[in-house]
Order: structure tokens, then C-alpha cells, then sequence
């Protein structure tokens, strides 16, 4: 019961008193921090957006590209801060999967789409087939209940460059259920580069634990 009230507390905080709103709050540094002692499995990247405006898209090249890289940076941000102990990453994700081809859902290949609806509420139910690939993905893991799914890097135009802002929405798999919305704000860059999301990881990693 200890953990579900954490998640919940921390889901109020950032919802604030007047509703969900369209835009997902940018949560205060170590909002996450009741998960770092927890087992959590981190979902891949699902996509990559490029915001009207931003004259990066040369660049950029492939988003499944950026998405790797993200989730190679996510990785190592937080495994800079201790957390590779306790939590589980892409890669122990997919080899869970290929241990079980016939059981599991490929973690690259969810139905996380209704995760990126500016309507998502906390407390929302998760919608088929997401809840059941999340039970599914979290049977096969050792003591994790929570699932963090970095659903949407959005590239926008921010002064005379652009910035990351990513959304993430934590997912309790036992209830199925929506237990935290958050979006994280990348620095201004002149230009599109490694920084951006080496920059955009390092920030997560401040919202989940003490440097």
C-alpha cells in the first residue's frame, strides 16, 4: 500500500488543483525519487516528433535513430546515478521478450499510442491491448510493478534553435492504470546534435534521483 500512495502523492502534486491539464506538467527536480529504490521496467522510446517551425528535419535524419539514441543516454544517465541495480532498461526488456517470443510482446511494438493523447488523465484506465502487454511484460520480470514509458519526444522551436521536451507516463501494471504524467524540458540549442538528448536524459535522471 506504501507504494501505490507514493505514486499517488506524487501524481497530485504535479496534476495541481484544477484538473489535467492539456499540456503535461515539467515535473520539479527528484519528483520521481519514491521509484529509485523501486524495481521499475523502462519502456524504448515510442516516437519522435518534429514540431512545426523547427527548421531542423535535415539534421535530424531517422526518428527511430533519435530514439535509440535517447534510450541509449536514458540508460546510462540513470545508471550514472545507481539505478541499473534495481531497474530494468530496454535491453534486459527485449532479452525478456526473446527468452519468451511466444508469451511476451515485443517492448518495441506496444499500443502505447493513447499514451500520448494530451486527454490522458491520472487514474485512467489502460486501454486494450496496452493493459494486457503490460501484465504481460511485467510477469516475466522480478518484482516490478511500475512501468515508465518515455512515450514522446517532441523537437520544438525555442528562441533562435530548438529543444527536447519529453513525455513520459507512469503506468501501474497491476491496476492498469495511468499513475503519473510528466513532460521534461531540454535546454535551448542552436542546433540539433548528441546534446539534445544526453541533455533531455540528464534532467529525467535529476527528476528520479539525488546526483
Amino acid at each position: 500500500m506504501r507504494r501505490t500512495a507514493t505514486i499517488s502523492l506524487i501524481g497530485l502534486a504535479a496534476l495541481g488543483c484544477g484538473g489535467q491539464p492539456k499540456t503535461a506538467p515539467e515535473p520539479s527536480e527528484h519528483a520521481l525519487s519514491g521509484l529509485a529504490a523501486q524495481h521499475i521496467a523502462v519502456l524504448p522510446t515510442y516516437s519522435v516528433r518534429v514540431m512545426p517551425g523547427l527548421a531542423w528535419s535535415a539534421a535530424i535524419g531517422r526518428p527511430s535513430d533519435v530514439q535509440k539514441t535517447l534510450d541509449a543516454d536514458i540508460l546510462a544517465a540513470l545508471d550514472e546515478r545507481g539505478l541499473r541495480k534495481t531497474w530494468l532498461f530496454p535491453p534486459e526488456l527485449e532479452q525478456s521478450y526473446k527468452r519468451n517470443p511466444t508469451y511476451a510482446t515485443d517492448p518495441y511494438t506496444l499500443a502505447e499510442e493513447p499514451l500520448r493523447s494530451p486527454t490522458l488523465a491520472l487514474d485512467a484506465r489502460l486501454p486494450e491491448p496496452l493493459a494486457s502487454e503490460i501484465r504481460t511484460l511485467v510477469a516475466l520480470l522480478n518484482d516490478v510493478r511500475f512501468v515508465l514509458a518515455p512515450v514522446e519526444l517532441r523537437l520544438e522551436k525555442a528562441g533562435d534553435g530548438g529543444h527536447g521536451v519529453l513525455r513520459l507516463v507512469l503506468m501501474d501494471a497491476r491496476l492498469s492504470n495511468v499513475r503519473w504524467i510528466g513532460e521534461i524540458h531540454g535546454d535551448t540549442l542552436p542546433q540539433f546534435g548528441p546534446a539534445l538528448t544526453a541533455d533531455v536524459a540528464a534532467k529525467l535522471a535529476n527528476v528520479v534521483a539525488v546526483p
